[in-house]
């Protein structure tokens, strides 16, 4: 019983998140491993895909399209509408607007794995939004912060390590016939990767959270609008136009989960640490956002089954 609760998904996600406010002492000493242990969670993430999807180059530009607009066009859209209506000291606006200008979290590739989304849909979908964001990080970030902001040669290599890499890697797996080799662990080496970036991330910031829970009210509400009450409209229209129910899943991460971990670490190194704190509220309300997503997923399957 104990081992399989050490196994299960969202019992390691909020128990990450529970120990990062408890004992935060740890996440210096993992910060390090945060980088690797994404690549590695993306490596396997991608591992399944067939290769013929990559004999079509036709078929990325609608994922692509598709993606650019939920992510930038409809969640970078509602983020700027919080930050200039409910959000008011000039630390926690300018880290609003360096979260609305980074592109989706690489998780969402992962996180689609697990939710038995469109898998293929939600990587073209994310490696558009990439590219994109070398030209729209600038635009957004120069437009309402000002010039000299962002290094692109940064989110460029940002963009080698944790999709490129791996997406090649994935593809030596294949071909080595290793991928169904490693299948049986897989889920479990991913739970485990989750639970150690959430608890760095939880970890770092967790003076802040104990010391100023105050000020944490808008940050947290800003959050909430933008994972559950987002989520929910875009599930609502997608299956009123007829969007099934695979690549609506993509299509509710791309449209909910900001890179915030790229986020907070440009508000750290360019500004201070409370610039920081709309991305780390924002990254423990997607967790739970997507431990609710994945609840749902399994009721519905039991629901089903029953």
């Amino acid at each position: 019983m104990v081992f399989r609760l050490f196994r299960n998904r969202d019992f390691l996600l909020m128990l990450a998140i529970a120990l990062g406010v408890l004992w935060g002492k740890g996440a210096q000493s993992a910060e390090m491993l945060v980088i690797p242990a994404l690549a590695v969670i993306m490596t396997l993430s991608v591992a399944g895909i067939p290769d013929q999807i990559f004999h079509t180059p036709r078929a990325f530009w609608a994922p692509v399209l598709l993606g650019l607009v939920v992510h930038y066009g409809v969640l970078s859209g509602l983020l700027f509408l919080i930050n200039l209506f409910l959000i008011h000291e000039p630390d926690f606006k300018t880290g609003f607007v360096i979260l609305l200008s980074v592109p989706p979290a690489v998780a969402v590739i992962p996180f689609t794995l697990i939710l038995k989304g469109d898998l293929v849909f939600s990587l073209m979908a994310t490696i558009g939004c990439y590219l994109a964001a070398l030209v729209f990080m600038p635009l957004i970030t120069v437009g309402l912060i000002g010039p000299g902001f962002i290094n692109r040669q940064k989110l460029f290599l940002i963009m080698i390590e944790l999709i490129i890499v791996p997406l090649i890697f994935s593809r030596f797996l294949k071909w080595r016939g290793l991928s169904n080799k490693i299948e049986p662990y897989k889920g479990t080496v991913l739970n485990w990767g989750f639970f150690l970036i959430t608890y760095t991330i939880v970890g770092l910031n967790r003076n802040i959270f104990l010391s100023q829970p105050a000020v944490l009210v808008p940050l947290i509400t800003a959050a909430i609008i933008q994972t559950f009450l987002l989520g929910w409209v875009i599930e609502k229209v997608g299956r009123k136009i007829g969007i099934e129910s695979q690549r609506l899943t993509s299509l509710i991460l791309l449209g909910t989960q900001k890179n915030t971990g790229m986020a907070a670490g440009l508000a750290l190194t360019l500004f201070n640490d409370r610039t920081a704190l709309p991305s780390t509220v924002c990254t423990i309300v997607m967790i739970i956002h997507f431990v609710w997503l994945n609840f749902r997923k399994n009721k519905k399957r039991e629901k089903s089954e029953g």
